[in-house]
Protein backbone atom coordinates (compact mmCIF):
# COMPACT_ATOMS: atom_id res chain seq x y z
CA UNK A 1 0.00 0.00 0.00
CA UNK A 2 3.18 2.26 0.25
CA UNK A 3 3.63 4.58 -2.64
CA UNK A 4 6.94 3.78 -3.71
CA UNK A 5 9.70 6.25 -5.53
CA UNK A 6 12.92 4.83 -7.14
CA UNK A 7 15.37 6.90 -7.64
CA UNK A 8 18.97 6.38 -8.77
CA UNK A 9 21.65 8.29 -10.90
CA UNK A 10 21.55 5.46 -13.89
CA UNK A 11 19.69 6.03 -16.70
CA UNK A 12 16.62 3.48 -17.55
CA UNK A 13 18.78 2.43 -20.67
CA UNK A 14 21.58 1.10 -17.48
CA UNK A 15 18.55 0.12 -15.26
CA UNK A 16 16.82 -1.98 -18.10
CA UNK A 17 17.49 -5.38 -16.79
CA UNK A 18 16.60 -4.68 -13.10
CA UNK A 19 13.38 -2.20 -15.07
CA UNK A 20 12.31 -5.67 -16.25
CA UNK A 21 11.71 -7.28 -13.13
CA UNK A 22 9.81 -4.67 -11.93
CA UNK A 23 7.89 -3.98 -14.42
CA UNK A 24 4.04 -4.30 -13.69
CA UNK A 25 4.61 -2.98 -10.12
CA UNK A 26 3.33 0.28 -8.92
CA UNK A 27 6.23 2.20 -8.77
CA UNK A 28 7.02 5.88 -9.86
CA UNK A 29 10.65 6.18 -11.39
CA UNK A 30 13.12 8.98 -11.13
CA UNK A 31 15.96 8.28 -12.86
CA UNK A 32 19.62 9.61 -14.65
CA UNK A 33 19.00 11.91 -11.59
CA UNK A 34 17.77 12.78 -8.05
CA UNK A 35 15.28 15.75 -7.18
CA UNK A 36 15.24 17.43 -3.57
CA UNK A 37 11.73 17.49 -3.57
CA UNK A 38 11.73 13.43 -3.33
CA UNK A 39 13.65 13.65 -0.15
CA UNK A 40 11.82 16.37 1.59
CA UNK A 41 8.27 15.06 0.89
CA UNK A 42 8.86 11.04 1.45
CA UNK A 43 7.93 9.28 4.82
CA UNK A 44 10.87 7.03 4.94
CA UNK A 45 14.14 6.57 2.79
CA UNK A 46 15.36 3.69 2.50
CA UNK A 47 19.46 3.93 1.18
CA UNK A 48 21.12 1.35 -1.05
CA UNK A 49 24.51 0.52 0.85
CA UNK A 50 26.53 2.35 -1.79
CA UNK A 51 25.20 5.61 -1.34
CA UNK A 52 27.55 7.22 0.78
CA UNK A 53 26.07 8.70 4.29
CA UNK A 54 27.07 12.20 3.10
CA UNK A 55 25.34 12.02 0.33
CA UNK A 56 23.55 15.89 -0.45
CA UNK A 57 20.31 14.14 -0.62
CA UNK A 58 20.50 11.92 2.67
CA UNK A 59 21.54 15.27 4.28
CA UNK A 60 18.50 16.97 2.55
CA UNK A 61 16.27 14.12 4.36
CA UNK A 62 17.79 14.81 7.67
CA UNK A 63 17.30 18.05 7.53
CA UNK A 64 13.84 17.71 7.20
CA UNK A 65 13.04 14.74 9.58
CA UNK A 66 12.77 12.09 7.30
CA UNK A 67 14.39 8.45 8.69
CA UNK A 68 16.77 7.08 6.72
CA UNK A 69 17.00 2.92 6.95
CA UNK A 70 18.49 0.41 5.10
CA UNK A 71 17.18 -2.95 3.56
CA UNK A 72 19.44 -4.61 6.44
CA UNK A 73 17.89 -2.17 9.46
CA UNK A 74 14.79 -2.70 8.23
CA UNK A 75 15.02 -6.34 8.99
CA UNK A 76 16.29 -6.39 12.12
CA UNK A 77 13.31 -4.35 12.99
CA UNK A 78 10.52 -6.53 11.24
CA UNK A 79 12.25 -9.99 11.73
CA UNK A 80 10.87 -12.21 14.93
CA UNK A 81 13.75 -13.41 15.74
CA UNK A 82 15.48 -13.58 19.35
CA UNK A 83 18.90 -11.52 19.44
CA UNK A 84 20.87 -14.42 21.29
CA UNK A 85 19.75 -16.32 17.48
CA UNK A 86 21.76 -13.98 15.15
CA UNK A 87 25.04 -14.61 13.95
CA UNK A 88 26.65 -11.78 11.82
CA UNK A 89 29.88 -11.90 9.59
CA UNK A 90 31.80 -9.49 7.97
CA UNK A 91 35.45 -8.97 6.96
CA UNK A 92 37.79 -7.76 4.08
CA UNK A 93 37.75 -11.28 2.58
CA UNK A 94 36.18 -14.49 3.09
CA UNK A 95 32.64 -13.44 4.22
CA UNK A 96 30.34 -15.31 2.14
CA UNK A 97 32.04 -18.13 2.34
CA UNK A 98 32.24 -18.59 5.88
CA UNK A 99 28.70 -16.94 5.85
CA UNK A 100 27.89 -20.49 3.81
CA UNK A 101 29.75 -23.05 5.85
CA UNK A 102 28.32 -21.92 9.10
CA UNK A 103 24.94 -22.44 8.04
CA UNK A 104 25.97 -25.69 6.67
CA UNK A 105 27.21 -26.60 10.24
CA UNK A 106 23.85 -25.22 12.02
CA UNK A 107 21.86 -27.61 9.28
CA UNK A 108 23.79 -30.20 9.95
CA UNK A 109 23.04 -29.89 13.69
CA UNK A 110 19.92 -29.78 13.37
CA UNK A 111 19.36 -25.88 13.55
CA UNK A 112 16.69 -24.42 12.02
CA UNK A 113 18.60 -21.89 9.96
CA UNK A 114 18.23 -19.15 7.90
CA UNK A 115 21.42 -17.67 6.03
CA UNK A 116 21.44 -14.45 3.65
CA UNK A 117 22.21 -10.75 3.91
CA UNK A 118 25.19 -9.29 1.64
CA UNK A 119 24.33 -12.33 -0.62
CA UNK A 120 23.16 -11.00 -3.71
CA UNK A 121 20.80 -14.05 -4.25
CA UNK A 122 19.58 -14.00 -0.55
CA UNK A 123 18.94 -10.61 0.77
CA UNK A 124 18.10 -9.86 3.89
CA UNK A 125 14.11 -9.21 3.76
CA UNK A 126 13.76 -12.07 1.21
CA UNK A 127 14.01 -14.23 4.82
CA UNK A 128 11.60 -12.52 6.58
CA UNK A 129 8.70 -15.23 5.64
CA UNK A 130 10.66 -18.57 6.48
CA UNK A 131 12.03 -16.99 9.93
CA UNK A 132 10.46 -18.51 13.15
CA UNK A 133 11.32 -16.91 17.02
CA UNK A 134 13.89 -19.69 17.41
CA UNK A 135 15.45 -19.96 13.87
CA UNK A 136 19.38 -19.68 13.68
CA UNK A 137 20.08 -16.41 11.33
CA UNK A 138 23.31 -16.23 10.11
CA UNK A 139 24.20 -12.86 8.16
CA UNK A 140 27.08 -11.52 5.79
CA UNK A 141 27.20 -8.25 6.55
CA UNK A 142 29.23 -5.42 4.69
CA UNK A 143 30.72 -2.56 6.63
CA UNK A 144 27.98 -0.20 4.45
CA UNK A 145 25.25 -2.28 6.29
CA UNK A 146 26.85 -2.51 9.53
CA UNK A 147 27.13 1.35 9.58
CA UNK A 148 23.12 1.34 8.85
CA UNK A 149 22.49 -0.96 12.05
CA UNK A 150 24.72 1.63 14.07
CA UNK A 151 22.09 3.96 14.16
CA UNK A 152 20.14 1.64 16.43
CA UNK A 153 22.81 0.21 18.56
CA UNK A 154 22.43 -3.43 17.05
CA UNK A 155 24.97 -6.13 17.25
CA UNK A 156 24.78 -9.66 16.42
CA UNK A 157 24.53 -11.83 19.54
CA UNK A 158 27.74 -13.63 17.73
CA UNK A 159 30.15 -11.88 16.25
CA UNK A 160 32.68 -12.72 13.03
CA UNK A 161 35.22 -10.79 11.68
CA UNK A 162 37.17 -13.21 9.52
CA UNK A 163 40.30 -10.62 8.41
CA UNK A 164 41.03 -6.39 7.73
CA UNK A 165 42.73 -5.62 4.96
CA UNK A 166 42.84 -2.65 3.04
CA UNK A 167 39.72 -2.07 1.37
CA UNK A 168 36.91 0.55 -0.35
CA UNK A 169 39.46 3.72 -0.01
CA UNK A 170 37.82 5.38 -2.23
CA UNK A 171 35.02 5.27 -0.15
CA UNK A 172 36.96 5.90 3.47
CA UNK A 173 39.09 8.73 4.30
CA UNK A 174 41.37 6.12 5.59
CA UNK A 175 42.28 2.48 6.82
CA UNK A 176 40.76 3.64 10.34
CA UNK A 177 37.55 4.97 9.41
CA UNK A 178 37.31 1.22 7.54
CA UNK A 179 37.98 -0.53 10.47
CA UNK A 180 35.62 0.86 12.72
CA UNK A 181 33.46 1.01 10.37
CA UNK A 182 33.66 -2.88 10.42
CA UNK A 183 34.21 -2.90 14.20
CA UNK A 184 30.99 -2.03 14.61
CA UNK A 185 29.51 -5.33 14.58
CA UNK A 186 30.60 -5.98 17.42
CA UNK A 187 30.37 -2.44 19.28
CA UNK A 188 27.20 -2.75 20.63
CA UNK A 189 27.96 -6.36 22.26
CA UNK A 190 27.15 -7.17 25.86
CA UNK A 191 29.35 -9.64 28.03
CA UNK A 192 27.58 -12.61 27.59
CA UNK A 193 28.16 -12.17 23.61
CA UNK A 194 30.74 -13.39 21.21
CA UNK A 195 33.67 -12.06 19.16
CA UNK A 196 35.28 -14.51 16.70
CA UNK A 197 38.68 -12.75 15.32
CA UNK A 198 41.07 -13.87 13.08
CA UNK A 199 44.19 -14.88 15.10
CA UNK A 200 46.42 -14.48 12.07
CA UNK A 201 45.19 -11.12 11.19
CA UNK A 202 47.04 -8.44 12.64
CA UNK A 203 44.43 -5.87 12.47
CA UNK A 204 41.77 -8.00 14.28
CA UNK A 205 44.16 -9.11 16.82
CA UNK A 206 43.75 -6.12 17.77
CA UNK A 207 40.35 -5.45 18.20
CA UNK A 208 40.30 -8.20 20.86
CA UNK A 209 41.75 -5.87 23.33
CA UNK A 210 38.90 -3.20 23.72
CA UNK A 211 36.21 -5.87 22.83
CA UNK A 212 33.04 -6.04 25.25
CA UNK A 213 32.51 -9.58 24.91
CA UNK A 214 33.62 -13.10 25.19
CA UNK A 215 36.72 -12.87 22.42
CA UNK A 216 37.44 -16.33 20.57
CA UNK A 217 40.28 -16.42 18.17
CA UNK A 218 40.78 -18.80 15.14
CA UNK A 219 43.43 -20.26 13.26
CA UNK A 220 43.90 -22.52 10.45
CA UNK A 221 46.71 -23.71 12.43
CA UNK A 222 44.21 -25.00 14.95
CA UNK A 223 41.73 -26.77 13.03
CA UNK A 224 41.65 -30.75 13.97
CA UNK A 225 42.97 -32.61 11.27
CA UNK A 226 39.82 -35.05 10.51
CA UNK A 227 37.62 -31.53 9.89
CA UNK A 228 40.87 -29.66 7.70
CA UNK A 229 41.08 -32.42 5.62
CA UNK A 230 37.26 -32.84 4.69
CA UNK A 231 36.96 -29.29 3.26
CA UNK A 232 37.60 -29.75 -0.71
CA UNK A 233 38.55 -25.97 -0.99
CA UNK A 234 42.14 -24.84 -1.94
CA UNK A 235 44.12 -22.26 -0.13
CA UNK A 236 45.21 -21.02 3.08
CA UNK A 237 42.50 -18.34 3.02
CA UNK A 238 39.76 -21.00 2.70
CA UNK A 239 41.05 -23.01 6.15
CA UNK A 240 40.83 -20.14 7.63
CA UNK A 241 37.57 -19.66 6.55
CA UNK A 242 36.59 -22.69 8.02
CA UNK A 243 37.96 -22.23 11.07
CA UNK A 244 36.12 -19.27 11.65
CA UNK A 245 32.97 -21.19 10.98
CA UNK A 246 34.25 -24.36 13.49
CA UNK A 247 34.47 -21.62 15.90
CA UNK A 248 30.65 -20.77 15.56
CA UNK A 249 29.83 -24.56 15.84
CA UNK A 250 31.97 -24.96 18.90
CA UNK A 251 30.07 -21.80 20.60
CA UNK A 252 26.92 -24.08 19.98
CA UNK A 253 28.75 -27.11 21.34
CA UNK A 254 28.54 -28.43 17.82
CA UNK A 255 30.71 -31.93 18.06
CA UNK A 256 33.46 -32.21 15.19
CA UNK A 257 31.77 -35.37 13.45
CA UNK A 258 29.00 -33.02 13.20
CA UNK A 259 30.89 -30.30 11.50
CA UNK A 260 32.92 -32.79 9.72
CA UNK A 261 30.18 -34.20 7.29
CA UNK A 262 28.57 -30.86 7.41
CA UNK A 263 31.87 -29.37 5.47
CA UNK A 264 32.80 -32.19 3.38
CA UNK A 265 30.52 -31.85 0.43
CA UNK A 266 30.65 -28.32 0.14
CA UNK A 267 32.41 -27.46 -3.16
CA UNK A 268 32.55 -23.30 -2.70
CA UNK A 269 31.11 -20.14 -3.65
CA UNK A 270 30.60 -19.18 -7.29
CA UNK A 271 33.14 -16.43 -8.48
CA UNK A 272 35.51 -17.33 -5.36
CA UNK A 273 38.39 -19.44 -7.72
CA UNK A 274 35.89 -21.11 -9.24
CA UNK A 275 36.70 -24.18 -11.63
CA UNK A 276 34.80 -23.29 -14.85
CA UNK A 277 35.69 -25.85 -17.63
CA UNK A 278 39.33 -27.32 -19.12
CA UNK A 279 39.52 -26.47 -22.95
CA UNK A 280 42.28 -27.99 -25.07
CA UNK A 281 44.02 -28.58 -21.83
CA UNK A 282 44.19 -25.35 -20.45
CA UNK A 283 42.39 -24.92 -16.86
CA UNK A 284 39.91 -21.51 -16.62
CA UNK A 285 39.09 -20.46 -12.83
CA UNK A 286 36.36 -17.38 -12.22
CA UNK A 287 37.89 -15.67 -9.38
CA UNK A 288 35.83 -12.25 -9.90
CA UNK A 289 35.08 -11.16 -6.38
CA UNK A 290 38.78 -10.85 -6.02
CA UNK A 291 38.57 -7.20 -5.95
CA UNK A 292 41.23 -6.15 -3.43
CA UNK A 293 44.91 -7.13 -3.99
CA UNK A 294 45.50 -9.82 -1.35
CA UNK A 295 42.57 -11.73 -2.89
CA UNK A 296 44.29 -12.35 -5.49
CA UNK A 297 47.71 -12.45 -3.89
CA UNK A 298 45.87 -15.71 -2.29
CA UNK A 299 44.59 -16.84 -5.54
CA UNK A 300 47.98 -17.07 -6.85
CA UNK A 301 49.39 -19.11 -3.71
CA UNK A 302 47.76 -21.70 -4.72
CA UNK A 303 48.67 -22.70 -8.30
CA UNK A 304 52.02 -24.70 -8.69
CA UNK A 305 51.19 -24.36 -12.62
CA UNK A 306 52.35 -21.61 -15.16
CA UNK A 307 49.07 -19.24 -14.78
CA UNK A 308 48.25 -16.60 -17.36
CA UNK A 309 46.49 -13.74 -14.92
CA UNK A 310 43.45 -11.36 -16.08
CA UNK A 311 43.62 -8.60 -13.80
CA UNK A 312 42.75 -4.67 -13.61
CA UNK A 313 39.55 -2.76 -13.54
CA UNK A 314 38.41 0.16 -11.35
CA UNK A 315 41.00 1.47 -8.55
CA UNK A 316 39.31 1.63 -4.51
CA UNK A 317 42.65 3.66 -3.98
CA UNK A 318 44.15 0.49 -3.14
CA UNK A 319 48.41 -0.18 -2.79
CA UNK A 320 49.20 -2.57 -5.84
CA UNK A 321 52.92 -2.76 -5.03
CA UNK A 322 52.86 -6.05 -3.02
CA UNK A 323 50.80 -7.88 -5.55
CA UNK A 324 53.69 -6.85 -7.92
CA UNK A 325 55.53 -8.51 -5.95
CA UNK A 326 53.91 -11.40 -5.61
CA UNK A 327 53.42 -11.88 -9.20
CA UNK A 328 57.09 -11.75 -10.22
CA UNK A 329 57.63 -14.54 -7.49
CA UNK A 330 54.70 -16.70 -8.62
CA UNK A 331 54.26 -18.81 -11.20
CA UNK A 332 52.89 -16.20 -13.56
CA UNK A 333 53.83 -15.50 -16.78
CA UNK A 334 51.66 -13.12 -18.55
CA UNK A 335 49.10 -10.57 -16.84
CA UNK A 336 46.54 -9.57 -19.53
CA UNK A 337 45.11 -6.32 -18.17
CA UNK A 338 41.42 -4.94 -18.15
CA UNK A 339 41.18 -0.95 -18.50
CA UNK A 340 39.93 1.01 -16.19
CA UNK A 341 40.88 3.81 -13.54
CA UNK A 342 43.72 1.32 -11.56
CA UNK A 343 45.78 0.29 -15.02
CA UNK A 344 48.46 3.46 -14.36
CA UNK A 345 48.95 1.94 -10.93
CA UNK A 346 49.22 -1.45 -12.08
CA UNK A 347 51.62 -0.42 -15.09
CA UNK A 348 53.63 1.11 -13.14
CA UNK A 349 54.61 -1.81 -10.82
CA UNK A 350 54.04 -4.90 -12.93
CA UNK A 351 57.37 -5.66 -14.96
CA UNK A 352 56.43 -4.29 -18.53
CA UNK A 353 57.71 -8.06 -20.17
CA UNK A 354 54.91 -9.74 -17.58
CA UNK A 355 51.86 -7.83 -19.66
CA UNK A 356 50.91 -9.37 -22.08
CA UNK A 357 48.33 -7.08 -23.65
CA UNK A 358 45.75 -3.87 -21.99
CA UNK A 359 42.02 -4.34 -23.46
CA UNK A 360 38.72 -2.51 -22.82
CA UNK A 361 36.88 -5.56 -24.82
CA UNK A 362 36.45 -8.20 -22.47
CA UNK A 363 36.49 -11.35 -24.67
CA UNK A 364 39.49 -10.05 -26.52
CA UNK A 365 41.00 -9.87 -23.35
CA UNK A 366 39.83 -13.46 -22.61
CA UNK A 367 41.22 -14.98 -26.11
CA UNK A 368 44.64 -13.32 -25.12
CA UNK A 369 44.82 -14.85 -22.24
CA UNK A 370 44.04 -17.91 -24.32
CA UNK A 371 46.56 -17.60 -27.07
CA UNK A 372 49.18 -17.21 -24.28
CA UNK A 373 48.50 -19.91 -22.42
CA UNK A 374 49.98 -23.58 -23.13
CA UNK A 375 48.17 -27.46 -22.02
CA UNK A 376 48.26 -27.18 -18.45
CA UNK A 377 48.46 -23.67 -18.00
CA UNK A 378 45.82 -22.45 -15.89
CA UNK A 379 43.95 -18.73 -16.78
CA UNK A 380 42.79 -17.12 -13.78
CA UNK A 381 40.49 -14.17 -13.58
CA UNK A 382 41.43 -12.61 -10.46
CA UNK A 383 40.81 -8.85 -11.08
CA UNK A 384 42.12 -7.15 -7.73
CA UNK A 385 40.03 -4.12 -8.80
CA UNK A 386 36.53 -3.68 -8.90
CA UNK A 387 34.38 -3.70 -11.76
CA UNK A 388 32.95 -0.50 -12.52
CA UNK A 389 33.25 0.75 -16.14
CA UNK A 390 33.26 -2.55 -18.27
CA UNK A 391 30.67 -4.55 -16.04
CA UNK A 392 27.65 -3.91 -13.83
CA UNK A 393 29.15 -5.52 -11.33
CA UNK A 394 31.83 -8.39 -10.26
CA UNK A 395 28.98 -11.06 -10.60
CA UNK A 396 28.28 -9.62 -13.49
CA UNK A 397 32.07 -9.86 -14.58
CA UNK A 398 32.14 -13.51 -13.43
CA UNK A 399 29.08 -13.91 -15.45
CA UNK A 400 30.36 -13.16 -18.68
CA UNK A 401 33.78 -15.18 -18.19
CA UNK A 402 31.55 -18.38 -17.74
CA UNK A 403 29.61 -17.50 -21.01
CA UNK A 404 32.83 -17.07 -22.95
CA UNK A 405 34.68 -19.87 -21.64
CA UNK A 406 31.58 -22.13 -22.22
CA UNK A 407 31.37 -20.57 -26.16
CA UNK A 408 34.68 -22.26 -26.76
Amino acid sequence: GAKVTVTDLKSAKELASSLKKLKGLPIKYVLGKHREEDFVKADLIIRNPAVPTDSEYLQIAKANGVPIEMEISLFFLLAPFRRENIIGVTGTRGKTTTTILIGKILREAGFDTAVGGNIPEKPALSLLGRIKPKTKVVLELSSWQLEGLASHKISPHIAVITNIYPDHMNRYQSITDYIAAKKLISDFQKSGDYLILNKENSQTRQLGKTAKSKVVYFSPSELPSSIASSIKLKGKHNLENLAAAVAVGRILKIGPKTIQTAVKDFKGVPHRLEFVRKVDGVSFYNDTCATIPEATMAALSIFNQPVILIAGGADKNLDFIQLAQKIKDSTVKSVILLEGTAIAKLKKVIEGKLIGGCFNDFKKAILAAKKAAKPGDVVLLSPACASFGMFKNEFDRGEQFRKIIDSF
